[in-house]
């Protein structure tokens, strides 16, 4: 068993991209599973962050201080103005430009931590930049998207903040609790638990996918294109601030990939419990969902080379 979820999580890119695929053109399945069920998922992703997060993963924040200060200050500056001036190059329609802004301001993302470990980076700092950035998200993620967005679309900021609570910081809270509680079943479902989120994270893109399907054949491959940019100019800017800054080689990585990998998950749900009026905001979320899993996974591997 071991094994097998060592398997599924080295190969996440792979099989996101197939789940993916099979969404894309097989819709009808999932197409009919309301979207509400995001939601739930993502929780338990969250949750099962929580089980794996200990008090020495927020002690980094206090040893090594400015390490984490460096990787959130770039996880919500680069991320967000990379979205918006890519958005202003490639004149985007409205609901598109939201969504990729969305992707932007989220924090990032689960499988960040999955990526660094495979690369060799700084594990510790990865898992405390995603730690810290995902609780700053109720406040940073609604206000960011106000100020990139709010100037074409009305941005209910409170509602975001209720949201991010609900679906990322309550189930991340809980799972704290039970790993205080149950401390042996902790140690026992832990080792499964990367495998468990690949699991899940690839479940929540195809339902993505699928809903989005007839939108994403339609789009064209602007929005694709854009995505891509999004993410790479992430992970290359995240790394060379890390160069800049003289920081360690596996410093440097684990900061590339945490700024370049986004909770795109929850920037797709949030577009659709508060944008409803823009469905063309889901997309971008989708591909990045997609596309993060596959560049990181090549990442990992050119990094693991340096």
């Amino acid at each position: 068993m071991k094994r097998i979820c060592d398997f599924i999580a080295r190969w996440m890119g792979v099989l996101v991209l197939l789940t993916a695929i099979g969404a894309l053109l097989i819709p009808e399945p999932l197409a009919s599973v309301d979207m509400w069920i995001i939601n739930p998922l993502l929780g338990l992703i969250m949750f099962g962050m929580g089980l794996t997060l200990n008090p020495k993963d927020f002690r980094i924040v206090f040893s090594r201080p400015k390490d984490v200060l460096i990787g959130c200050l770039a996880q919500f500056t680069v991320m967000p103005f990379l979205a918006w001036a890519l958005t202003k190059a490639f004149a985007l329609p409205p609901d598109l430009a939201l969504g990729v802004i969305l992707v932007g301001c989220c924090p990032g993302g689960t499988a960040s931590n999955v990526i660094t470990y495979l690369a060799k980076g700084d594990l510790a700092l990865s898992v405390g930049m995603t730690a810290v950035s995902t609780l700053l998200a109720p406040l940073m993620t609604p206000l960011l998207t106000w100020l990139m967005a709010g100037t074409f679309v009305d941005v209910d900021t409170i509602g975001m903040l209720q949201s991010i609570l609900y679906v990322v910081i309550a189930p991340i809270v809980a799972g704290l609790i039970i790993q205080k509680l149950l401390p042996t079943f902790t140690q026992r479902v832990v080792a499964y638990l990367p495998a468990f989120s690949t699991l899940m994270i690839a479940v929540v893109v195809a339902l993505i996918v699928a809903h989005s399907a007839p939108r994403l054949l339609t789009g064209g491959l602007l929005i694709i294109l854009v995505v891509m940019l999004h993410n790479i100019c992430g992970l290359g800017v995240g790394y060379g601030i890390g160069h800049l800054l003289g920081l360690q080689y596996p410093k440097r990585v684990a900061i590339s990939i945490e700024v370049g990998m986004q909770n795109s998950g929850l920037a797709s749900s949030l577009a659709t419990l508060h944008f409803a009026a823009f469905p063309m905001a889901t997309i971008p979320g989708a591909i990045f969902s997609v596309w993060h899993n596959i560049s990181g996974a090549l990442a990992a591997r050119l990094y693991n080379r340096s």
